[in-house]
Parts: structure tokens; C-alpha cells; sequence
């Protein structure tokens, strides 16, 4: 009989043993359970709203990439027109202006330009004595023009930079940032890159090279401190979004193109092929934020596919993470897709913002949304058989204007509970900003985001725990 009873007690510790050993599911992290890890957003792919005194005296500072203009002739008093949109001739012929009036500027350097019509094409003329078309699907010299600019508002219009970003680059974010995750607990950063950095030193124009080497760092800096990195391609050739972070200059998704995905598949291979045998490198994320609207799901799951081989040829367990559509989309159309046999990962992007939703939302509302819908539906994708879940964004901020600091604290502890549920972990978006309450760093040192103790210690009181009930079992039924 004490056999059997010897033999049920060593099972019953062997299951236990092998739930944990599965709960340790993310490969390549230092003693960690899963990612804790904060987004090194507005370093290598700028976004002005997160440190807008990056543009103060930018010459002619209000006609940047994507500024929308209309022009006006002063002896004719009508609008430049694009007829039909774009695609065909320019006329000087309406009394109002709406959209066909509208050009979006393409800037090239601080006083030549290129103009971008609402169908797409630019505004173009080879020459003296040329005619000003509108036909052009790609802009060259002869869709370059000079503007003059005088103290009235008016311009002329003629036929026919950017060290800032490198001081950016060397100063946001440093190894002391490194030093600061560390101190901190976070095991992981997530580092958004650009499809430049493929061709640096010398990116196309509008880009700068420089960000080559600013990763090399965070790979060193990353070592040092036993912080592992994603790579996560935020701004794909021909954007994928229209956004500013998707590198788009006018808010076009020019991505689900052929041409486009074949450059965004040779990125993918470079970076694969640079980082996959640094001791640092945890994954890569293959396409950040793709939009509902305009990439189609066949068109994204073909180029996953791809790129989850092109990892695999240079790493056998480099987490490849896919991104959810965002709009009207189901991640789960990303679980039935079959991407990949091993080490994969769909990436949510959880925000109580940008929706209206969201606007008259007090702040217990946001929280009891934090419980009842976000944690409902990663329960449910924790169960699906198939890839790991990363909340790979999100941000201790709302819609709730007047929230007190314990408002803050008591929703950043909701989503920190909820979200450390996720199977692969759960990225902070970003670590600095001018943003106070987007600003990772920030809502630490204020105390406004409390992280509590790490997955690892929480596993650690957890076996204490268990290990205390299966003795009390043993002692149990031995007396």
C-alpha cells in the first residue's frame, strides 16, 4: 500500500512539474516567464506627435510631407484644378475649391516640392513652354517644382536637410534607457524600423541613413542589461496604413502591391539574416498595423507565409510575430491562416482611444471594459490551438479628462492583471514621449503605472504555494 500511495504522490508532483514547465513557454528570455517589454517608438521611426520639438525651425515648417495646399490664381482669382482628379490635364478655370483643387505636397527639400493629386498621379511639365499635366504615377524631376514664398501668402510657382534626425538618433534613447528597463523589470523592447534601414547608409530619398547603426547599439545596449529584442517593421515600401508611422507622405496605402511586398519580403530577409544569431534578438514582427480597409486578408496571409519562411531560413526559433488588421478585422482570421508550424505569434493592439466608443467612457467604465472584453476574448485566443498572443501595444491613457492619479494606477493595474494573462507577453507603448501618460518612463518614475512583481516572481510565489499544498497532501494522508 505505501508503494501506491509513493508512486500517487510522485505523479501528482510530475503533473504539477509539467503544467509549469509549460506556463515557461517563451523561448530565449533571461529566467522570464513571458515578454514584459516597452516599444522604443519615435527613435528610428519618427513620429512628430511624440516629440513634436524635433521640427522646431524646419524652414517653411508648414509644408511638410503630406500638407494639403490649394492654389489660387491672383489675376484669374480661380483654383488650380486637376481634372477629373488626377489623370488627365490642369486648368485654372473653378470658383471653389474641393477635392479635384487639392494637392498634397510631397516635399523635397525645403523650397522644391512635388504635388500629388486626390487620384494619386502628380503634377508634371518637361520643360519650358511645357503643359502642365496631371498624368504622372511616380514623381521625377519634371514633377519638381520651386515655390518662392513672400509675406502676403502668395507664392510663385517655378520649374526647377534633415541632421536633425541624426542628433535624434544619438541622443532619445541611449544605454542608461537600457539601465532604466532593466531596474525596472522589463525583459524585452520592441523596436519599430523602417524598410530604409535595409539600404543604409544610403536610403531613398526622403529617408536618412543612420538607423543601421542605432540598431547595431540597442542589440549591444540590450546585451549588457539580459534585455532581449523584437524587430518590429513598422513602416513598409508604399505604407501599409496611410499613417505617418507607416512612412506614408500623404496618407496613401500604396503596400498590397506585388513590387511592394517583394521589397518588404527583401527587409525582412535582411534583417533575418543580420540579427538572427545575436544572443539579443527574440523575434520579428513582419508588418506592423496593416489596415483593414486596404490590405486584403489573402494578399497579408501570403506575404506571412513568406516571410515566416524567410525567418525560418535563418533561425529555427526566432519568434515570428504577425500583426493584427487593424479596423474591422478578426484576429482570428490570422489563427486559421496555418502561417507557420513553430514560435509563432499574432500581435493585438489593445487602445481605449481613437474610438467612439470610447469618448463618454468614465473611468470605472474603461476598467470594467479592461475585464469583461479584453480579458474574454485572450482567454479565448489563449485556448486556440495555435499562435501565442502578444499585446504588443498599449498605453496607460483614455478618453476620462479628468482621471486623478489613482484613477491611473487602478487602470494601469487592470490592464497590467489582464494582459500578463497574454501567452507571449505584452509590449508598453513607448518608452519616452511628450505625451505625459504615453511615456513609459514617466508613468514609473510618477507613479502612475505600478508594475508589480515580475511573471517570474509571481511563478515563483505560485510553486511556493503549490509545493506547500502537495506537502500538506503527502502529510495528509500518511497520518
Amino acid at each position: 500500500m505505501e508503494l501506491v500511495f509513493g508512486k500517487w504522490v510522485f505523479a501528482f508532483s510530475l503533473s504539477c512539474w509539467l503544467i509549469f514547465s509549460v506556463a515557461l513557454s517563451v523561448e530565449g528570455l533571461h529566467g522570464d516567464a513571458k515578454v514584459r517589454g516597452v516599444n522604443l517608438g519615435g527613435w528610428l521611426v519618427i513620429e512628430g506627435w511624440i516629440k513634436p520639438s524635433l521640427f522646431d525651425g524646419i524652414p517653411n515648417g508648414d509644408m511638410l510631407d503630406g500638407t494639403q495646399v490649394q492654389f489660387k490664381s491672383v489675376t484669374l482669382q480661380k483654383y488650380v484644378s486637376a481634372e477629373n482628379g488626377g489623370g488627365m490635364g490642369v486648368s485654372v478655370d473653378r470658383d471653389v475649391a474641393f477635392s479635384w483643387e487639392t494637392f498634397t505636397l510631397w516635399r523635397v527639400t525645403e523650397s522644391e516640392f512635388q504635388f500629388r493629386t486626390s487620384q494619386g498621379q502628380f503634377l508634371s511639365c518637361d520643360g519650358e513652354g511645357c503643359s502642365l499635366s496631371a498624368t504622372a504615377k511616380s514623381p521625377s524631376s519634371p514633377e519638381t517644382f520651386v515655390i518662392e514664398r513672400n509675406n502676403n501668402g502668395r507664392v510663385h510657382i517655378k520649374l526647377t536637410g534633415g541632421t536633425y534626425l541624426q542628433r535624434h538618433r544619438n541622443s532619445f534613447i541611449t544605454i542608461e534607457d537600457f539601465n532604466f528597463l532593466y531596474r525596472h523589470g522589463i525583459n524585452t523592447v520592441r523596436i519599430p524600423v523602417g524598410w530604409w534601414i535595409a539600404y543604409d547608409p544610403d536610403p531613398p530619398a526622403p529617408f536618412i541613413g543612420g538607423t543601421l547603426e542605432a540598431l547595431d547599439n540597442a542589440f549591444s545596449w540590450a546585451q549588457a542589461y539580459s534585455i532581449m529584442c523584437i524587430i518590429d517593421l513598422h513602416a513598409a515600401p508604399g505604407s501599409q496604413n496611410g499613417m505617418e508611422h507607416s512612412a506614408s507622405r500623404d496618407g496613401w496605402t500604396d503596400w498590397p502591391t506585388s513590387d511592394h511586398v517583394s521589397q518588404t519580403l527583401h527587409v525582412i530577409d535582411f534583417l533575418a539574416s543580420r540579427y538572427a544569431k545575436n544572443p539579443a534578438f527574440l523575434g520579428i514582427e513582419l508588418l506592423n498595423e496593416p489596415s483593414a480597409a486596404t490590405v486584403p486578408l489573402d494578399i497579408l496571409i501570403s506575404y506571412y507565409k513568406q516571410g515566416y519562411q524567410i525567418v525560418r531560413k535563418h533561425s529555427s526559433t526566432a519568434y515570428v510575430i504577425m500583426c493584427q488588421r487593424i479596423g474591422n478585422a478578426d484576429p482570428l482570421e490570422l489563427y486559421q491562416a496555418n502561417i507557420g508550424s513553430h514560435n509563432i505569434v499574432v500581435d493585438l493592439h489593445y487602445y481605449n482611444l481613437f474610438d467612439l466608443f470610447f469618448v463618454n467612457m468614465s473611468a470605472m467604465d474603461n476598467i470594467q471594459f479592461i475585464y469583461r472584453s479584453r480579458e474574454a476574448q485572450l482567454q479565448a485566443l489563449n485556448s486556440v490551438n495555435g499562435p501565442l498572443v502578444f499585446i504588443g501595444e498599449w498605453v496607460n491613457e483614455w478618453n476620462v479628462t479628468n482621471g486623478s492619479q489613482k484613477d491611473y494606477q487602478d487602470f494601469g493595474r487592470a490592464q497590467l492583471e489582464v494582459y500578463n494573462a497574454a501567452s507571449f507577453g505584452w509590449s508598453y507603448w513607448t518608452l519616452k514621449n511628450d505625451r505625459q501618460h504615453w511615456d513609459f518612463e514617466w508613468n514609473i518614475r510618477n507613479h502612475y503605472l505600478q508594475l508589480g512583481n515580475s511573471p517570474k516572481t509571481q511563478i515563483f510565489n505560485t510553486i511556493v504555494l503549490l509545493g506547500l499544498v502537495c506537502t500538506w497532501l503527502y502529510l495528509h494522508h500518511m497520518l
